[in-house]
């Protein structure tokens, strides 16, 4: 299986590119991965629901257009279904024995998905009801598949 994990912004505290790092490593060992960055776009302070809205319209474009055609999406929203790391394993499993090899799961920036993003989406992931950063979420995300890879080829890790 491909995977990518497909964001907005990069990492800028080193402890969590090294943390991302590690789990891209570690996942190479299971399944071909990449990370890809779009450009953020900085949002004033103050900056209204217009402003706002632009901004995640231009990072939604930009996520959009580097989205492979034959992936499986997976976007993460708060509004997405919620799963245990077996469920999200046994997801991951059913949509290789399905044929889908390539699987995106992306991560929006400070402001969130838009619409446009969320339909494309075949599938929206909610990791909690909670809001986090999208930094640390790129890491959540990233041991969370090491930990499906480790429960489908039922090694130890996962308790």
């Amino acid at each position: 299986m491909r995977i990518t994990i497909l964001c907005v912004g990069k990492i800028k505290e080193k402890y969590f590119t090294d943390a991302a790092a590690e789990y891209v490593k570690r996942i190479g060992r299971y399944h071909k991965i990449e990370v890809v960055e779009v450009v953020d776009e900085k949002t004033p302070d103050g900056a209204g629901e217009a402003i706002n809205r632009q901004i995640m319209v231009r990072e939604g474009e930009r996520i959009l257009g580097k989205i492979k055609e034959d992936s499986y999406v997976v976007a993460l929203a708060i509004e997405g279904k919620e799963f245990s790391s077996v469920d999200l394993a046994k997801k991951l499993e059913t949509l290789a024995v399905n044929g889908d090899s390539h699987v995106t799961f992306v991560i929006g920036g400070s402001l969130g998905l838009t619409e446009k993003v969320k339909t494309r989406a075949d599938f929206l992931l909610s990791f909690s009801r909670m809001t986090f950063p999208h930094q640390l979420m790129r890491v959540v995300l990233l041991e969370q598949i090491y930990r499906c890879c480790k429960i489908s080829a039922r090694e130890p890790y996962h308790k």
